[in-house]
């Protein structure tokens, strides 16, 4: 390797070209077409490293690959001594670094502060040899300054992000522009979300706040957005594959303005803050995907709790394989749903899947021959191939109301959003006996469970051996991380207290989680669906009864091909997809 590049010297293209040639990295061949190309004014202004990572040159010693910016920058430490750093903008407190040093000197020098301690701060450098700096932010600071590289991307990306945040919270602070919108009368607001603003102009600080928040989320594979308030601050946090983390905490009179906002554009009243109310905002984002989000309120002891449930209509194009329904599942649940008539219920709780489940298969069912009806609470994802029709129980529309006019609709296929009360089980009850498909869902642990659950809300039992086609069970695993994920073993213990009551050899290889940043370090990227399905034949209806003996009706259904829920996930721990322990983290153990 070569000497390092002179201390104080800014890098420009034509000494890390000459610098990354010596090394053997870029041939010179490649170089010298380069150096005496023209770039436009904008590849001019890029940071060498950005730039030379879009020419795709091919790394002389790795002919796989091309030098993309991460190889460059790894160059780079190492030529500089200084270490690697990866930002996660889960893990930054904004507030705090944005304090170390203003946007100008940031800008200017090529740093950005990304964490500060008591005695040190760490700065990401993108000019490791210009250090005139250090010494005018060390007086300033009065802590050690800790220098670390980071891709020059991520730190001119992050920099807009952090200090328009700041900014927009220390001007909605202070009392300026909240970006106060109007009431709109169509049933979707299209959203349109930008990129955010140089933190000198002069933008609308609620509005940027909103925007970042929603971006931010669908960035980060946020499925769930919540606010909530406490005494003093108002905590945020993304629910991402299935587990809750903390993003950001905003003064208690931002987040009301910010809850405000979030109000305004899902058309629901800004001034009642004492009941629960529901909304719906559908968003635009600037690669021109569009998201749908479910909001709900609920008054708490600090103020307005805010969660935002995201949609993604793209869910509706994924298969049941993507979903992890395959093999002998997917052609059971597929006989079941392509019946004449007949109910089919999903169950498993809030966050299971459920929705996605109904709303891939009727997007499967929904064909130019057949009328596809849904009356749902609330409709979660508008959809052209079905007619949806939402409870509005303030004017008597509900479940069972909604079933009774759809009955007159000429359906033939029907979709309600959960069967709750005996006169909703009745009316679907009904609906499957007049020759429709229904398909519903249904709060249980289990798929047998369900049999009895009908029967507690009082459905006879010969109606629901009349009526029900099949029940199925879900659940959502995180699947490994497929960059990192590391080979293991499984103690037999664990293995069987999975598996049981099934005698099932274990797998000679599987895997756990190690942490890379593709997946912020926790192991998992993703989740896939685990099922339990159970069908109605003749000889589990012989046993639904009013008197239904569960544990008898579940070794029945056993011994005709269903598989629990844990051994669902066990097939995909021999798969390598997943772990034991996240199975049966969300897996319930088989009842007795």
């Amino acid at each position: 390797m070569s000497a390092k590049l002179s201390v104080d010297r800014v890098l420009d293209l034509r000494s890390t070209l000459l610098d990354l040639v010596t090394d053997g990295i870029v041939k010179q061949e490649d170089a010298n077409v380069l150096m005496g190309a023209h770039r436009t004014r904008e590849q001019t202004a890029m940071h060498p490293l950005v730039y030379l990572s879009t020419q795709q040159l091919a790394d002389q010693k790795n002919h796989e690959k091309v030098v993309d910016e991460m190889r460059l920058t790894a160059w780079l430490a190492d030529k500089a001594e200084l270490m690697i750093y990866h930002i996660d903008p889960m893990k930054v407190p904004v507030a705090d670094v944005t304090e170390v040093m203003s946007y100008q000197f940031a800008k200017r020098h090529g740093l950005l502060c990304v964490d500060v301690k008591a005695d040190y701060v760490v700065i990401a450098v993108t000019q490791p040899f210009a250090n005139e700096w250090i010494e005018q932010l060390q007086q300033l600071v009065r802590r050690d300054i800790r220098r670390v590289i980071a891709l020059p991307s991520d730190v001119e990306r992050y920099r807009v992000e952090f200090y328009s945040l700041a900014r927009s919270i220390s001007g909605a602070q202070t009392g300026a522009s909240q970006g106060r919108g109007s009431g709109i009368a169509n049933f979707e607001h299209l959203l349109e979300l930008g990129t955010l603003k140089d933190p000198e102009a002069n933008d609308q600080h609620i509005v940027n706040i909103v925007d970042w928040l929603l971006q931010y989320a669908f960035d980060q594979r946020a499925s769930d957005i919540h606010i909530e308030p406490r005494r003093e601050i108002t905590r945020m946090r993304f629910r991402i594959d299935g587990v809750l983390h903390n993003i950001y905490e905003f003064p208690a009179s931002v987040a009301t303005a910010i809850v405000s906002r979030i109000k305004i554009l899902s058309r629901m009243n800004v001034a009642e803050k004492r009941k629960p109310q529901d909304g719906r905002i559908k968003t635009k984002r600037p690669d021109g995907s569009e998201a749908e989000l479910r909001l709900s309120t609920m008054p708490t002891a600090f103020g307005e709790k805010l969660v935002m449930r995201i949609f993604d209509p793209e869910v509706l194009l994924r298969s049941f394989e993507d979903l992890g329904l395959g093999g002998d599942d997917y052609k059971r649940w597929s006989e079941m749903i392509n019946k004449p008539h007949g109910i089919v219920l999903v169950t498993g709780p809030t966050g299971s899947g459920k929705t996605t489940t109904l709303y891939s298969s009727l997007r499967q069912l929904a064909t130019d021959e057949v009328n596809v009806s849904t009356i749902e609470d609330p409709i979660e994802m508008v959809e052209d191939a079905f007619n949806q029709t939402q409870v509005q129980h303030n004017i008597g529309l509900d479940f069972a109301a909604g079933i009774r006019t759809l009955m007159r609709q000429d359906p033939d296929i029907i979709m309600v959003g959960e069967i709750r009360d005996l006169e909703t089980a009745q009316m679907a009850v009904q609906a499957a006996l007049t020759g429709h498909l229904v398909i519903s869902t249904l709060h249980t642990n289990d798929a047998p469970t369900a049999m009895t659950r009908l029967l507690d809300l009082g459905v006879p039992s010969y109606l629901l051996r009349a009526t029900l086609i099949g029940v199925m069970a879900q659940r959502l695993v995180r699947t490994l991380c497929p960059h990192c994920k590391k080979e293991s073993t499984i103690s037999n213990e664990d293995w069987e207290g999975m598996v049981k009551p099934w005698k099932v050899a274990k797998p000679t290889k599987t895997f756990e989680p190690e942490g890379c940043l593709e997946c912020r370090n926790t192991g998992y990227l993703g989740r896939q669906g685990i099922y339990e399905i159970l069908g109605m034949s003749e000889s589990v209806q012989q046993l639904v009864g009013d008197h239904c003996d569960l544990a008898i009706l579940r070794q029945q259904a056993m011994r005709e091909g269903m598989r629990t829920l844990r051994l669902s996930g066990a097939q995909k721990v021999a798969q390598g997809m997943t772990t034991v322990a996240e199975v049966l983290r969300v897996a319930p153990p088989p009842e007795k």
